[in-house]
């Protein structure tokens, strides 16, 4: 097993940690496992590129690592009722859309390839900045005020648009291989 790899493992290893850290309201030591975790992902991405590491599973191992991580995150938070329960159904809404549209994808055409679009990586982005927010300002008990909601608002808009780009993307890719046949 090769070091991005590895990091990718023990950042999924992280996330019912970090669940059980949040359930229990143990905000700061959730934060501070947040912000480590965010790290490794800069991390592995850094070795991978930079020492020729990067592997077929690692593409798959890296994103579904953030996925769980940020999904997990929201739910937890959400049952804390830390986060509106509408906007936790939202991101996890729009990531079972993507995964679920990837293999609906994969199993009919037998040639996905996953390419992050733009806003979906801003979404992502914003995604992360609005839980650190949350669990920052719980652990340290600072009110974020306007702030949070910008990021919620932010994070809503992001999280629909990418949900709805992704489902136009591959309509299109599906209607266009139809055609050929």
């Amino acid at each position: 097993m090769n070091i991005p790899n590895f990091i990718s493992i023990a950042r999924m290893a992280a996330v019912p940690v970090t669940v059980w850290l949040i359930l229990n309201d143990r905000m700061l030591a959730a934060f501070w496992l947040f912000m480590a975790a965010g790290v490794s992902d800069a991390i592995d991405g850094y070795i991978a590129k930079r020492f020729d590491m990067e592997t077929e599973l690692g593409r798959y191992l890296d994103p579904l690592a953030d996925k769980a991580l940020l999904v997990c995150i929201y739910i937890a938070l959400g049952l804390g009722e830390h986060l509106a329960s509408w906007l936790v159904i939202l991101v996890v809404f729009r990531d079972a859309l993507i995964i679920g549209g990837a293999l609906v994808f994969q199993t009919v055409t037998l040639s996905l390839t996953m390419e992050p679009l733009l806003i979906s990586k801003i979404n992502t982005f914003a995604q992360i900045v609005l839980a650190a927010l949350v669990l920052g300002g719980l652990g340290f008990n600072v009110d974020m005020g306007v702030f949070l909601d910008m990021m919620v608002v932010i994070v809503a808009v992001t999280t629909l648009l990418s949900g709805t780009f992704y489902v136009i993307k591959w309509t299109n890719k599906a209607t266009a291989m139809e055609d050929k046949e």
